[in-house]
């Protein structure tokens, strides 16, 4: 797998980490109403501080073993049926959910980089995300090339929290509806299928 090969794999596949919607996305509207892309700002900062150790942690942890082929099937069928189940669960809510408007008002907290901090630790669901989908996408950065992989695609990765998490909490502040955005809806079905795919691509490979 060449370079660009890589980095597009990485951005398409951790868009199912950092665009569906979860308990940092709508602490992110709740305070974006009031600080904006500040905020947005904030709680990516807290959100690193969390997943940058967990992702160095994972890595040394598969350094000595990442080329070895029961660990390919492992992360490789984890990775895929997780990415099968996100694909599939969020293309059935995005055509199920109508009407979806944002209602979450107020968190009990005045510092949004310590709710972004909290809301990513204390969630599950991106606990099992790098621990299945991203365990696969680390054992491919160690095969390509070493810590230094890891760190091409950590950085592959975390940007699109950035963008993503800035932007909602500035479109908040502006009032737009983001969950009713029809255009928003669109792209989550687009990425469910990404994810479908990729999860295929995964359980294919490993076995």
């Amino acid at each position: 797998m060449d370079l660009l090969s890589f980095v597009t794999t990485v951005i398409i596949v951790t868009a199912s980490g950092a665009l569906t919607p979860g308990p940092l996305f709508f602490a992110t509207v709740a305070h974006g109403a009031k600080l904006g892309a500040k905020g947005g700002l904030a709680f990516s900062i807290g959100h690193t501080l969390v997943e940058l150790p967990l992702v160095l942690l994972l890595s040394v942890g598969l350094l000595t073993v990442a080329d070895q082929p029961i660990i390919k099937l492992i992360t490789g069928v984890a990775g895929g049926l997780a990415l099968l189940t996100f694909g599939a669960f969020l293309i059935w809510d995005t055509l199920v959910k109508k009407g979806n408007k944002i209602t979450l008002r107020g968190i009990a907290s005045r510092s949004p980089l310590l709710v972004g901090l909290l809301f990513t630790g204390l969630n599950p669901y991106f606990i099992v995300w790098w621990l299945t989908v991203g365990g696969e996408l680390i054992r491919r950065g160690l095969m390509f090339a070493s810590l230094g992989g890891v760190i091409i695609m950590f950085l592959s990765h975390i940007w699109m929290d950035y963008a993503w998490l800035i932007l909602i909490a500035y479109l908040a502040k502006k009032g737009t509806s983001i969950l009713g955005n029809k255009g928003y809806k669109a792209l989550m079905i687009l990425f469910g299928a990404a994810f479908v795919y990729f999860g295929i691509n995964f359980v294919i490979s490993a076995l």
